[in-house]
């Protein structure tokens, strides 16, 4: 299969989550028995209420909705990022909402210079996306990278469309909604030492203030690793670039991750650079949202 796929033999492929994200919200909204919100003919938005049980309409009516964006990394591989948004969005006061169906940002198409896939797939998504749009609802991104292209590639690519303009300005990170939530502060994170792997598409659309300002606010004391981590979406991935991406993770990320010692915590919010951390260092780097939630107190049972 990874010869068929041009895939370096060193390369361990991601295993996926035994159950996704998706499955698991609407199963925690509306029980095992009720029909999947992914679905036709399901509700306009799949909802949670924070009670960590069924919703409460009364509770749901009192919370300021957000869209929090599910992307194919998050819903297949790593659904427990998910659930630590969640969790922290909950408990911050929102009602967090998912689209009826699964849509995706087009970046694998763009990424591989397949623009025509890409605008069709941003098409749909415009479509999911257009009631949150109109009724003004934050969407939160937790991959930089969909977040990157949700914020600025769909204008770009559809320059004609005034929800995908209206999209760059309505996708938020988890960090920058947090910040700018009146009355919200951050769990105490006085006792968290470590390095962060800022995603290279966060630098190049929106930056990592939001997130250093919320640490720093939280007590952690956490230096961001300058450079890419090497992996870069499919770069490093395909035979023949391993040895330059193994190369390209030790000129920052690897030496910084060794020097920061083995109970330091390592905050990587992208996939490919916990993918690569995992694969090269054997480190798992956690993501803010993993962070946040499991400091929340006996309330939370996110836990790390």
């Amino acid at each position: 299969a990874k010869r068929l796929g041009g895939i370096d033999e060193r390369r361990p492929l991601p295993a996926f989550a035994r159950q996704s994200f998706r499955r698991w919200f609407t199963e925690r909204r509306t029980g095992a028995s009720q029909p999947d919100a992914s679905q036709p003919g399901a509700s306009q938005y799949a909802a949670g209420d924070g009670s960590g049980g069924q919703p409460s309409v009364g509770a749901a009516a009192r919370r300021k909705p957000v869209l929090l964006w599910v992307d194919t990394f998050t819903n297949a591989f790593t659904p427990e990022v998910g659930q630590a948004a969640v969790t922290v969005l909950e408990a911050a006061g929102y009602e967090v909402r998912i689209t009826p169906r699964q849509v995706c940002c087009g970046l694998t198409w763009i990424s591989t210079g397949q623009l025509d896939g890409a605008r069709r797939q941003l098409r749909r998504t415009l479509r999911a996306l257009g009631p949150a749009l109109d009724e003004g609802i934050p969407i939160v991104g937790l991959e930089p990278s969909c977040t990157a292209a949700l914020r600025a590639d769909a204008a770009e690519l559809l320059p004609r469309s005034k929800r995908a303009k209206r999209l760059g300005t309505a996708v938020t990170t988890l960090a920058e909604l947090l910040r700018a939530t009146d009355g919200w502060t951050p769990p105490d994170l006085s006792d968290v030492r470590g390095v962060a792997q800022p995603h290279c598409h966060q630098h190049a659309t929106g930056g990592w203030d939001a997130d250093a300002a919320l640490l720093a606010a939280a007590g952690a004391q956490v230096s961001p690793v300058g450079g890419c981590c090497g992996l870069a979406g499919n770069f490093g991935v395909e035979r023949g670039h391993y040895d330059v991406s193994a190369a390209v993770a030790e000129t920052a990320l690897l030496p910084a991750v060794r020097a920061a010692g083995q109970d330091a915590t390592v905050l990587a919010d992208g996939f490919s650079c916990r993918t690569q951390l995992d694969q090269l260092a054997d480190v798992k780097g956690t993501h803010l949202a993993e962070l946040l939630a499991s400091r929340l107190g006996p309330a939370s049972s996110y836990r790390l």
